[in-house]
């Protein structure tokens, strides 16, 4: 390599592990965020479950996941086939890879192929942690845990196979920049299926359509944890443009950076006024999810729209995440952090909004990608989930649930100066 070409190699490499550091840190985000919305005596396990996911994801996707994404002779563009740990991953520093972009030949940029594994893996996890907000408060912890090994070992790796490794749907023309289908609908597909089979929570719902709520313990967390999410957005999206080493590449990661923030900030006025005008109230929990529905909507193009357009994508997304949570709660669909709303509702919006500002996309390609990530997903989960609930079980006893999963599943409050026990 000339001189030229290593410090566009390092300079690419860094941006990618910097952003996948960011994007690692909306691990945090998510903790907080649903440490904030559950009841404190579940305080500690789904903290539990935040970090240990993490930690699966990163394992299976480095056993297995990364090569059936990303394979280095696919099968076919349905199956990629499977080889395990990084086997297409060099570890020499001096091999690297040409990245397609909409630039000439002479612009083509070069990275490291680890730095492009992390930037991977922590995609994944953020997928993981849609599930463990909408299943908390009343699931087994090692029944999530064994969950996350097939989820981010094979499920979600398939289906980002087939848009992001080269598979069918990215030769139908499917488009999805940063996940919004690929990350979050997947998720949230997920999500739902172990939500169906796991059922409500005890004492959420009441005889004839009676909803009672059941507030969070902890709103300051709730509200740094999507501060935390917001930040670590610039990296999932910004990063997704995987290289900035020329004017051009620079140009697009500073107008994703822009777009991203107008979306959400156009998700939270929305979620205001429509929380406002449907319960009288600035509904914190709602503008919270605003923020991240904006987020969402965004993710499946923030390259291509105007940031006025992007404004409009976040607040449409801002709306409809406060209809979806209200609708899907009148359904009896317990989700106690509004996960299904906020990252498969909107993650559809997103996808479909995609074609108001890219020529390159249609409407029947990004609904035959909605359709083929949903409904893989959410049949190969509720299988997994199935089985799971027919061998080990899923749902803690009712006496756990009611004195809390903290105590049974992990034998620790998080808040135990609150209790008659840790004040004793």
């Amino acid at each position: 390599m000339d001189k030229l070409t290593e410090l566009s190699y390092a300079l690419d490499t860094f941006y990618l592990l910097i952003s996948g550091a960011f994007v690692m840190w909306m691990a945090a985000g998510f903790a907080m965020l649903e440490a904030g919305l559950v009841r404190a005596k579940n305080t500690t396990e789904i903290l539990t479950k935040n970090v240990v996911l993490y930690a699966i994801a990163c394992i299976m996707y480095m056993l297995c996941g990364y090569n059936l994404m990303y394979p280095g002779e696919a099968v076919n563009s349905v199956w990629p086939g499977i080889e395990f740990i990084l086997s297409n991953v060099d570890n020499d520093a001096a091999e690297v890879i040409s990245v397609n972009t909409d630039t000439d030949d002479d612009n083509n940029a070069v990275y490291s192929k680890m730095a492009d594994f992390f930037f991977q893996v922590v995609f994944v996890a953020t997928a993981m942690s849609i599930v463990s907000g909408a299943v908390c408060e009343r699931m087994k912890l090692w029944a999530f845990l064994a969950f996350s090994v097939v989820m981010t070992g094979f499920i979600y790796p398939i289906q980002g196979y087939w848009k992001w490794g080269g598979g069918f749907l990215d030769t139908l023309g499917f488009y999805d920049f940063a996940g919004s289908g690929v990350v979050h609908l997947c998720g949230a597909s997920a999500a739902l299926a172990g939500v169906l089979l796991l059922g409500p929570r005890k004492g959420k719902y009441g005889e004839n359509g009676v909803i009672y709520p059941i507030p969070g313990c902890n709103m300051p967390l709730a509200t740094l944890g999507t501060l935390i999410l917001w930040m670590g957005w610039f990296g999932f999206n910004g990063g997704s443009e995987l290289i900035i080493s020329n004017v051009s590449e620079a140009n697009t990661v500073a107008k994703v950076f822009v777009n991203t923030n107008a979306a959400a900030a156009a998700g939270v006025v929305a979620a205001l006024i429509t929380a406002h005008l449907m319960f009288g109230k600035a509904d914190l929990s709602m503008i919270l999810n605003g923020a991240l529905a904006g987020l969402v909507a965004i993710t499946a193009d923030p390259a291509s729209p105007s940031t006025l357009l992007s404004t409009g994508i976040g607040l449409v997304a801002g709306v409809i995440v406060v209809f979806s949570i209200v609708t899907i709660d009148k359904l009896r669909v317990d989700d106690p952090v509004g996960a299904i709303s906020v990252h498969g509702v909107t993650g559809i919006w997103g996808l479909i909004a995609v074609c108001f500002s890219n020529a390159d996309s249609t409407l029947s390609a990004q609904l035959i990608g909605i359709v083929t990530i949903f409904g893989f997903v959410f049949t190969a989960s509720l299988a997994m989930w199935f089985l799971l609930k027919s061998t080990m079980g899923i749902r803690v006893s009712s006496e756990d649930e009611y004195q809390g999963v903290d105590f049974s599943e992990c034998g620790m409050e998080a808040y135990p100066e609150f209790t008659s026990e840790g004040s004793k």
